[in-house]
């Protein structure tokens, strides 16, 4: 009996065995490891920890609004298409723009939380990895000014008539809710509702400008993907003007009536600056050209916005170059983290004395040898922060631009003219729509001029001090 009362035993101590499972081993969805968590907050960006987040890939933002200047307010629909990239129980939005006044995921409300500039959303049901899904935020009220860690300012930007809308690094959130991360591109359309008389300039094509009841909606389409910093909507008065050119890019640039005079050559420039890019840097990259010209004096600066730079104040043509320059290189080919904005001002730069050039002034050399660039004594500050991570601070100083200049034209020499230009060509064409890192494109020189380039990009980049060898 005793035996028996054993055997009874273990086989119930076998059979709890088969039926009990380990935590370590638990399938998706039972206790011991929950399906669902949420997405990032962040992406980590170490100038800009809070920017952006995880768990989704934005696929598309449709932003319609009215917004009147005389009150500064704005009533707005922002719908985010996104595709997930996890099971989420929760997710979160970049946003400092007004009060949210309803938010769903699908077609079901969801409940949200704000804190500084997250948005943190919980969708019922979840949401499922590999699936696409929509947000829609509905919110009303003036949106806010950024300022930026170098004392500038950015985002709703209000002018004496109507609104001056630049984006980078961190201005974007300031009136749509976006995952705000130069890496995570995606296609954009704008229907703006204004007072007549108000033209609204946004990215991409004009689709429709259609007015009633002493209104005038406008819709912008960019049908290329676009990161959100480089997103804007500028509006107030303007001046249209529309072309092609010699290539049949369309041209379209809106300027203040009060800059025109002060604008005019440098408008006039812009058919034959596109040209000359295209046959150095490749096809320009988008379906549509031009500029936005405005009065903003309390910006202070251009931007490169995606198809339109825009300009607070009338710009010099080599101010213009510089910024049709960035739609090869940081709109286009974007950087990934904002340590890398070398990638983008230094290119644009260079672009800038290679037209200088082309256009019968100082040669490229020339301009690297002089005071402003590799003529400052050995001693200056300007030597002494670290090109490859200026710090948030310094990332828009003349150090990304002018050192990122010099970097390339010291590559140029090291590797030649064939290899160079082949290089910066290539490098449009093969992150186009995408994003890159200061490790790629070494990486593409070393490959193209068959060289090893450590000790180079080491003095120029990863160093302080002026390079005297390389």
């Amino acid at each position: 009996m005793k035996s028996s009362r054993f055997r009874v035993a273990a086989l119930a101590a076998a059979l709890l065995a088969v039926t009990q499972v380990h935590p370590a081993l638990a399938a998706p969805g039972d206790p011991g490891e929950p399906r669902y968590s949420a997405g990032a907050s962040s992406l980590d960006d170490p100038y800009f920890p809070d920017q952006g987040n995880g768990g989704y890939d934005v696929q598309d933002y449709d932003v319609t609004f009215a917004y009147d200047p005389a009150t500064k307010i704005m009533n707005a629909t922002t719908v985010i298409t996104a595709l997930a990239t996890q099971d989420m129980d929760q997710f979160n939005l970049d946003f400092q723009g007004p009060e949210i006044t309803s938010l769903k995921v699908g077609k079901h409300p969801a409940d949200f939380t704000r804190s500084g500039q997250e948005l943190v959303v919980t969708p019922r049901p979840k949401v499922k990895s590999g699936q696409t899904f929509t947000v829609t935020v509905s919110y009303e009220g003036t949106p806010p000014v950024i300022t930026d860690p170098d004392g500038s300012i950015e985002g709703w930007v209000p002018t004496d008539d109507g609104v001056f809308v630049p984006g980078e690094p961190q201005g974007a959130p300031s009136w749509m809710p976006v995952n705000d991360s130069p890496a995570d591109k995606a296609t954009f359309t704008f229907r703006a509702t204004v007072p007549e008389g108000i033209t609204v300039v946004g990215n991409g094509r004009l689709l429709s400008q259609t007015t009633e009841d002493a209104k005038t909606t406008f819709v912008w389409r960019s049908a290329e993907p676009m990161a959100t910093y480089l997103a804007t909507v500028t509006l107030g008065n303007f001046v249209v003007t529309e072309s092609t050119t010699p290539s049949g890019i369309p041209v379209y640039t809106a300027v203040d009536p009060r800059l025109v005079t002060q604008s005019a050559t440098a408008v006039a420039r812009i058919p034959d600056i596109l040209e000359y890019f295209s046959t150095i840097f490749g096809p320009y990259p988008f379906n549509q050209a031009g500029a936005i010209i405005d009065r903003a004096p309390n910006v202070g600066y251009a931007l490169e916005s995606q198809t339109k730079p825009i300009f607070s104040s009338a710009p010099s043509v080599s101010t213009m170059a510089h910024e049709l320059a960035h739609q090869w290189y940081g709109d286009s080919v974007t950087l990934s983290k904002w340590s890398d904005i070398w990638l983008n001002e230094g290119f644009a730069t260079y672009a800038t004395w290679l037209w200088t050039e082309h256009s019968g002034g100082a040669t490229a050399q020339a301009t690297f040898n002089s005071s402003s660039n590799y003529g400052r004594a050995a001693t200056s500050s300007f030597w002494q922060i670290l090109l490859a991570d200026p710090g948030p601070e310094d990332m828009f100083s003349n150090i990304p631009y002018n050192r990122g200049a010099m970097t390339l034209h010291a590559l140029r020499g090291k590797i030649g003219d064939t290899a160079f230009f082949k290089l910066i060509k290539d490098w449009a064409a093969d992150h186009q729509y995408g994003n890159a890192t200061t490790a790629d494109f070494i990486k593409a020189a070393e490959k193209i001029s068959g060289q090893n380039l450590t000790s180079f990009f080491d003095v120029w980049l990863f160093q302080k001090g002026k390079p005297t060898t390389w």
